[in-house]
């Protein structure tokens, strides 16, 4: 499997891309590739110094211009036309390589991977699916903000979306499928979610009902489907709630300097960590014809070097193909 990175995406590209490719290189199976595209000197300059060269697992392929994390998505798909997000596109539409990431800018990332690589035909809107940990495990919740309107329609072919990936990428054969609400009794919502429960009733899916959002983390189902407005609030509440905790037991624990301060914060720690963006790595652009991940503006390398896994995973997994199979039935 071959991967195309946006190697000039995020805030501290090209450094920690770079950085976390090198360091996910080793790790790969050998046959896998990483295709780093983007400003060739930059990149040649900072795989070097992370002691890495060009190699059987690491190719450059230069793009001469970069979309600015600040920069209007339509405006700049437009006008740089060889960025590194574009390129990145055009080589997955071509076939050259199997996957593409960036960390860089959400929204044109989105907006050109709709443009350049399409959407599976008979899918209207596209969606990104995050990780959220779970007692269990983990589940799926999508959409993570790629479209804040939508349609009962649109939820529906959510779930079906999720329910592939999560057959194929968490190897689960029936995965359960939940639709976000706020209460878990039939007929409650809004006018979206109503319509939406009973579309998802009669879709042949694993459907379990509604979820509460207090229920998510007790892994009520596998898959969790919302609209992108209400599922980037819950993401971000999410991510700000663990580190207002961690703060908050930091402040009350480590000022008393005994062992067993020491040993509850790092008790804290590991289990913060299943929140960490870094451990997960990106989130996956379900609906693409394609595979496509986006993360985190502010990844480190160890964070690229999960989302870069991540990636051939889902690749490997052969997710389009069942999509596209499924919808043609």
């Amino acid at each position: 499997m071959r991967v195309a990175v946006d190697a000039m995406g995020g805030d501290f590209a090209p450094r920690e891309v770079v950085r976390g490719a090198f360091r996910v290189s080793a790790q790969i199976d050998f046959s896998d590739h990483i295709v780093l595209v983007g400003n060739e000197s930059a990149i040649r300059s900072e795989l070097e110094l992370a002691g890495g060269q060009v190699s059987d697992s690491i190719s450059i392929v230069h793009a001469s211009e970069a979309i600015e994390m600040h920069e209007h998505a339509a405006q700049a798909m437009k006008r740089k036309r060889d960025s590194s997000l574009v390129v990145c596109a055009k080589m997955v539409k071509s076939g050259e390589v199997d996957s593409t990431f960036s960390a860089g800018n959400t929204g044109a990332a989105m907006a050109i991977a709709l443009y350049d690589i399409g959407r599976i035909p008979g899918i209207e809107r596209p969606a990104i699916a995050t990780i959220m940990p779970t007692l269990k495990g983990k589940a799926l919740l999508l959409d993570a903000g790629a479209m804040m309107d939508c349609s009962p329609h649109n939820l529906h072919q959510f779930a079906l979306l999720g329910s592939i990936y999560a057959q194929k990428v968490f190897n689960l054969p029936n995965p359960s499928i939940g639709l976000l609400n706020v209460g878990s009794e039939p007929g409650k919502g809004n006018e979206l979610t109503k319509a939406a429960y009973k579309l998802l009733e009669q879709s042949g899916l694993n459907f379990a009902g509604n979820v509460e959002g207090k229920d998510l983390f007790d892994h009520a189902t596998d898959v969790v489907v919302c609209d992108g407005f209400v599922g980037n609030v819950l993401l971000k509440a999410t991510e700000g709630i663990g580190e207002f905790i961690v703060d908050l037991l930091k402040q009350e624990l480590l000022p008393g300097g005994n062992n067993i301060a020491a040993e509850v914060a790092a008790s804290v720690g590991r289990v913060m960590a299943k929140f960490d963006y870094a451990e997960t790595g990106g989130a996956p652009l379900l609906g693409i014809d394609g595979v496509a991940f986006i993360g985190h503006g502010r990844s480190n390398d160890r964070a690229i070097a999960s989302a870069i896994r991540a990636t051939l995973d889902a690749a490997i997994s052969g997710y389009v193909s069942a999509v596209r199979e499924a919808l043609a039935l």
